[in-house]
């Protein structure tokens, strides 16, 4: 690892030293020469570390060259960093040359001594440099250049199985057979019977149990998901099942004895199926215990224990343990092929290719995820003699014994661009079986100064993105998550993680108990760690500390002096400071001296209510995290001067007041998720005009406060939200201010890219805005009252709609203005993407459209009629939910499969759906099958005149949905 990050961190050097500012840096505190002559060292080290990379791998003296040279160059890249932002500080103040001059020399940073001192400082960097530098000589080593690789931004994709879910399992036939057979035929004299599946890692147990877990899910009432892995604790795991079955955390104070009662209570008479993932336990006590807790349920429960132990099968169970072989020649040539050959240009691969891959196949063992990573590093290479030089050179030397592949799934790693080395290795700083967050990984990488800006018109967020995309491509991370416009989620594999472990060697440490605490190098630059270990780190040269605190000392108070004394003393370095949820009361103002952080996260804590106005002085801080601080109440004044900050992130912060003046001057911002009006301007807080600059924001933006605007319409277009064009999601609250005719939703019109609109306490104007049809991209609205809207037909034009939810309308007299025989009879105004619908509390809508009449009981309706009727229908509609709405006529809703609750509204509408699909073999809508088959939730409460029998043959008892629940249906 040391030789990938020595390039990185060299070439990255270099850049700064060729740059004009740094150029002016060196006349202002005159050592221009000195920064000409480091610039020439670092080049010539450069230009040999490609061979010192293949040396190092035989030659010890070689890999502990790299390794002094790399702790150099960090020491190189902090120096040259103080040097920026000094020169920044001084580009900020303000006054005219003499003033800033003055001000300066007086400073506590006088700008004489300054200079001296660092000038001391750069001659010693690069004497010791030449010294590493002239050490090479004796190795040997010759100059080589980097073939420049096509990064992924400028690749065509073609497939797209990479993006999946779920990574995709290819053949596995008789495996999957098998295991079906046993979870659902199999008749065992035990409730509950237990199936091991054994195998080594990168076979792809765990995605076969996740392929069984989802098949069967309509045949238990309970399903849980526990990812054991390393550490076999029981009331861990315990907590864990609880958490999965109640969907909430036990309360953190619960002794054993409490919780163990809780699981029974959980899971007795119910029949349920268990995933225990990635066992390592010996120990046959811990697990009988265990077993003990799980035996109340019904019969037919399953648990299904994922190994890599054959021992560890024999303790869990007695019956024969699946055991996983690799995957059959045909189906692990599809998978190879499928990914390797991407980005060969013709059509079909010649046969020179498909030659030179299943020689290489040969070498994979048949093991998917050692498939993946080697086919993804050869889709990166488009000649013959690239395939060649692999096969016959890197795979030849590894040696192929079973259940030993992470000298294999090195090669990839290999053959990354340097950068993507960086990249990768960083991630081992995450717990085993995380979920990541992606956009913060990416941030970590961007405050690392990882991520290169070669392309001025990307961002640093979407080139770290593509750096993401081309390590999924690659097999290094998987299950992938997103939600059509990012990646959200992703998790790395036990043997990914293992790997990043040992490329990052000493770079990176995992801090969970006072012993690694201890072993943590004092040069080490990455460090994760539970919080109330952070007093025992002793390393001062630290880039990252992450806190990842366990659930059990989420409670534990940790001490907020010792703590930030000791980060703010010896951590001058970082670069991420990750501290939320650790409910700490106060920011020292002394934070300011962490004078190279990019990247400060205090979210989720409900304590903290002001920050220090020193914060603003750290104009290095590119994101600020603070979501979910509930009990924040102000941003710092001066914010503009945190010139470089691109993510200010509040999401739920309601306690804030008011934004500060001069927020419209960070123009870099592209996530700012809350803006909040001065309500009385009683704070001095920034009017909405301030909005107007800021062109790049992403993501989702929330204005409170908009009642209480003053000269409503000025401000409204002031705000220029149309021309925020990277915006996908507006929330626009009202507040209690007062609402008048001049604060029209009219002038608040935004982007026609606009994904997501919410509208809550607009009690203004009953009609929509005429923009509203220009948003043809909107797939979700929400509209909270309360409101004088009396119908919302504008809605129906938005035939991209996914999800609508109305709540609190006690104007809303219907949502279509002309009923089923007029304007609206064509099949398409009725939502042909509307996916759920929640209708809540509008006690005057009685219908979905307007009417005039009143409408009929519908008892002696023919099949005819609700045939034909039900060509008006929701398509695609999955999740209903009507609470507290009298609604006597809607359109029919056949395709209903997730979710449907009744709650104090009118069965007509149910009648009509249910009595549809009876009557007819062969429904005019899209369905194919009987409505409400296949729902997983139900729920009705208050319901009259409903006839269960008939309920209960749409339903098809023997298919109950898991939350059914109709013993509060009246009358029937």
């Amino acid at each position: 690892m040391a030789e990938a990050i020595a390039f990185d961190i060299a070439g990255g050097l270099a850049s700064k030293l060729s740059s004009l500012a740094l150029s002016q840096i060196g006349l202002w505190w005159n050592f221009k020469d000195d920064i000409e002559d480091l610039k020439n060292t670092i080049s010539t080290i450069k230009a040999v570390l490609l061979d010192a990379e293949e040396q190092s791998m035989t030659s010890n003296l070689v890999k502990n060259w790299l390794e002094k040279l790399k702790d150099a160059l960090y020491d190189a890249d902090d120096l040259l960093d103080d040097f920026s932002t000094e020169a920044l500080r001084k580009d900020l103040l303000g006054g005219n040359k003499l003033t800033k001059e003055v001000r300066l020399f007086f400073s506590s940073s006088n700008q004489f001594v300054y200079g001296l001192k660092m000038g001391r400082q750069i001659k010693a960097i690069k004497a010791r440099l030449t010294s590493i530098g002239s050490e090479a000589k004796m190795f040997n080593l010759v100059e080589r250049d980097r073939l420049v690789e096509t990064s992924f931004m400028s690749k065509k994709r073609q497939r797209t199985h990479s993006f999946a879910h779920k990574d995709e399992i290819i053949g596995r036939e008789d495996d999957k057979a098998a295991l079906l057979k046993l979870i659902l035929e199999f008749q065992s004299e035990e409730n509950v019977y237990i199936i091991p599946i054994v195998g080594f890692g990168g076979l792809g147990k765990t995605a076969l149990a996740q392929f069984v877990y989802e098949t069967v899910k309509d045949h238990f009432e309970l399903r849980i998901w526990v990812c054991v892995s390393n550490i076999f604790d029981l009331k861990t795991i315990v907590e864990n099942i609880i958490k999965s079955v109640a969907n909430h955390a036990p309360d953190q104070n619960l002794e054993m004895d409490q919780l163990q009662k809780q699981l029974r209570d959980e899971i007795r008479g119910k029949k349920y199926l268990l995933v225990l993932d990635d066992i390592w336990n010996e120990e046959w006590e811990q697990w009988v215990s265990l077993k003990k807790l799980m035996m109340g349920g019904a019969k037919g429960s399953r648990i299904i224990v994922t190994t890599r132990s054959l021992k560890v099968a024999k303790i869990t169970s007695k019956c024969q343990p699946h055991v996983l072989k690799g995957l059959s020649d045909d189906d692990a040539w599809s998978l190879f092929k499928e990914i390797a050959f991407e980005q060969i240009s013709t059509d079909s691969p010649s046969s020179e290719f498909v030659e030179i891959g299943k020689q290489i196949l040969e070498r994979c063992g048949g093991v998917p995820l050692v498939i993946r990573t080697i086919a993804g590093t050869l889709s990166f290479k488009n000649s013959k003699n690239d395939w060649l030089s692999f096969k016959d050179n890197e795979l030849a030397r590894i040696s192929q014994n079973e259940g030993e592949i992470l000298p294999t799934l090195n090669l990839s790693y290999d053959h990354l661009p340097s950068h993507l080395k960086h990249c990768f290795a960083y991630c081992r700083l995450y717990p085993k079986d995380h979920k990541i967050d992606v956009r913060t990984l990416v941030q970590f990488w961007i405050a690392q100064g990882f991520v290169k800006q070669s392309n001025p018109s990307q961002s640093l967020e979407e080139i770290g993105l593509g750096y993401f995309k081309d390590l999924v491509e690659r097999s290094f991370f998987q299950e992938v998550e997103d939600d059509e416009t990012w990646f959200t989620t992703c998790k790395m594999h036990d043997l990914m993680h293992d790997l990043a472990e040992v490329v990052a060697g000493t770079e990176s440490s995992l801090v969970d108990s006072n012993s690694s605490a201890s072993e943590v190098s004092e040069k080490c630059r990455h460090v994760s760690i539970s919080p109330l270990l952070i007093p025992l780190l002793k390393g001062k040269k630290l880039r990252t500390l992450l806190c990842f605190p366990k659930e059990s000392e989420q409670s534990q108070i940790m001490s907020e002096d010792e703590t930030w004394d000791l980060i703010i003393s010896r951590c001058r370095c970082l670069r991420v400071l990750k501290l939320n949820n650790l409910n700490l009361n106060t920011i020292p103002r002394s934070i300011h001296k962490l004078k190279h952080l990019r990247y400060l996260d205090l979210s989720d804590d409900p304590n903290l209510k002001i920050l220090p106005k020193s914060i603003c002085n750290m104009q290095n801080l590119h994101a600020l995290k603070l979501d979910w601080c509930v009990g924040l109440e102000e941003l710092p004044k001066k914010i503009e001067k945190l010139v470089n900050i691109s993510h200010i992130g509040c999401v739920h912060c309601y306690g804030l007041t008011h934004m500060p003046r001069g927020i419209g001057k960070l123009t870099s911002l592209e996530i700012l998720s809350r803006f909040v009006v001065d309500k009385d301007g009683s704070h001095g807080g920034a009017d909405l005009s301030e909005l107007s600059g800021l062109i790049n924001l992403k993501g989702e933006l929330t204005i409170s406060n908009l009642g209480f605007v003053k000269k409503a319409k000025k401000m409204f277009r002031a705000a220029n939200l149309k021309e925020k064009q990277h915006l996908g999601a507006l929330v626009l609250e009202w507040g209690d201010g007062n609402n008048d005719d001049e604060k029209l939703l009219e002038d608040l019109q935004p982007h026609p890219n606009l994904k997501m609109l919410k509208v809550d306490g607009w009690r203004g104007d009953a009609k929509f805005p005429s923009w509203l049809s220009l948003l043809k991209k909107l797939v979700d609205i929400t509209i909270w009252g309360p409101s004088n809207f009396k119908h919302l037909s504008s809605i129906a034009q938005l035939h991209c709609l996914q999800q609508l939810k109305i709540s609190n309308l006690t104007e809303l007299e219907c949502m279509e203005d002309h009923g089923p025989n007029g304007r609206q009879g064509d099949t398409e105004s009725f939502f042909p993407s509307l996916k759920v619908l929640r209708l809540w509390n509008c006690p005057n809508m009685k219908s979905w459209w307007r009417t005039t009449k009143p409408i009929d009981d519908d008892s002696n309706e023919d099949d005819t009629t609700v045939i034909r009727a039900s060509t008006m229908a929701f398509p695609c509609l999955s999740s209903l939910d009507i609470k507290y709405c009298p609604l006597t006529s809607m359109p029919l809703y056949p395709s209903l499969n997730e979710k449907l609750k009744l709650v104090n509204t009118s069965s007509r509408p149910l009648k009509k759906t249910i009595k549809m699909s009876i009557s007819s073999t062969t429904p005019s809508t899209s369905t194919s099958s009987l409505p409400l088959s296949k729902l997983k939730s139900f729920h009705a409460e208050n319901i009259e005149g409903l006839d269960t029998r008939m309920l209960d043959d749409c339903l098809q008892t023997s298919h109950r949905p898991q939350n059914f629940n109709n013993k509060r249906l009246q009358g029937g």
